[in-house]
């Protein structure tokens, strides 16, 4: 048994840490090829050029069309190429951090992620999760390293909608409970190892530091203020879930959102919030009465979905459920990883198990 731990040669968090961008970033590079969407680009821009003034660094801003498909991939592969630059930078979200990862990967560039939100375990991972056209999951790409370099400015993310910040603890809440089922049934991580204890007790970390600082951190969100519980979070959501979930490995939770990217009514959701759904249908499947219990508490009080109609999936088509646990169950997916067998009625039926307890906990049972 080989264990196997991936992350990124730096890890830099910090209020105000963009406007040092230039002094990370020139070891790799001196032709930035930033990627980012138009309205990241307007908060961003006047940052980074002030800190590049003076010297003799160039900088490409490319923009990002909104979804991480083999299309958008090859577009931005090829603006790089023609840009004449020779470091990625990825500023922005999820979609736009495996957009990059991808790009670099295919041009054997160095890559840096600088995550304006935080609102998804990407900016650590070595990995790209790939939609259709139409954002409906397809596969995972794996590369062989992590980005050289993540650089989280924690002024820019708390003055983020607060609801991005709650995205992330949705998805960071999966980390220790999909670690868990992979170590039980010693499946093969992210990077094709095992998990060993670093990667183990960074997943436990990750959601104890949920449950102290989650509630506290979302009402600071929610008022602009970026306080010592927030940059707490922040790393939870990006490194500790990020070194986590590729280390330790990735179960039902994880399955459970891809499946329901088929589902049309949750594209309006964040990864994340989808992801906390997942985990509670998980642990109806593992039937952790206790941990389910404290996993609803916890959504609950940050504002995370935990029914189906909290996804906009208001009136549930049994077909269309079936059809996501299928999708969840399908061998190239990560239900594999869980310590038992999943079949495709298990995990429809935990689906509407797991709704009908928030239902109730919400108190509208129909």
């Amino acid at each position: 048994m080989t264990n196997i731990i991936a992350s990124p040669s730096r890890y830099i968090q910090g209020n105000g840490v963009l406007g040092e961008l230039r002094l990370y970033a020139e070891k790799l590079g001196k032709k930035f090829f930033i990627l980012v969407s138009s309205s990241g680009k307007k908060r961003v821009q006047d940052i980074i050029q002030s800190g590049i003034a003076g010297s003799d660094i160039a900088v490409h801003f490319e923009i990002f069309t909104g979804e991480c498909s083999r299309k958008e991939i090859e577009r931005v592969r090829k603006a790089f190429s023609g840009s004449g630059s020779d470091l990625i930078i990825g500023i922005g979200g999820g979609k736009i951090h495996d957009t990059a990862k991808a790009a670099a990967f295919y041009e054997q560039a160095p890559l840096i992620i600088v995550p304006t939100i935080a609102s998804t375990d990407a900016p650590c991972s070595a990995l790209s999760v790939i939609y259709s056209e139409a954002g409906v999951f397809e596969e995972y790409l794996f590369f062989p390293s992590s980005p050289n370099m993540v650089i989280v400015d924690t002024g820019i993310v708390a003055a983020a909608p607060s609801r991005l910040l709650v995205a992330g603890m949705g998805d960071a809440l999966a980390t220790y409970f999909e670690a868990r089922a992979c170590v039980a049934s010693q499946a093969t991580n992210c990077v094709g190892g095992k998990a060993g204890l670093a990667a183990y007790k960074l997943a436990q970390l990750c959601y104890e530091t949920l449950l102290r600082d989650g509630y506290n951190a979302r009402i600071a969100a929610e008022n602009g203020i970026c306080t010592k519980v927030v940059e707490n979070i922040i790393e939870a959501n990006t490194y500790l879930s990020g070194i986590g979930f590729e280390s330790a490995g990735l179960a039902a939770a994880h399955a459970v959102h891809n499946g329901m990217t088929a589902i049309e009514e949750t594209h309006a959701f964040y990864h994340g919030e989808k992801v906390a759904f997942g985990t509670l249908v998980q642990l109806v499947l593992e039937n952790a009465s206790n941990d389910l219990d404290d996993a609803f508490t916890f959504c609950e009080a940050v504002g995370l979905p935990i029914t189906l109609a909290d996804l906009g999936v208001k009136n549930p088509d049994p077909a269309k459920l079936k059809k996501a646990a299928a999708l969840a169950c399908a061998g190239g997916d990560t239900m594999g990883n869980m310590p038992f067998t999943v079949t495709p009625d298990m995990a429809y039926n935990a689906i509407l198990a797991a709704d009908a307890l928030g239902r109730a906990r919400a108190g509208t049972v129909s």
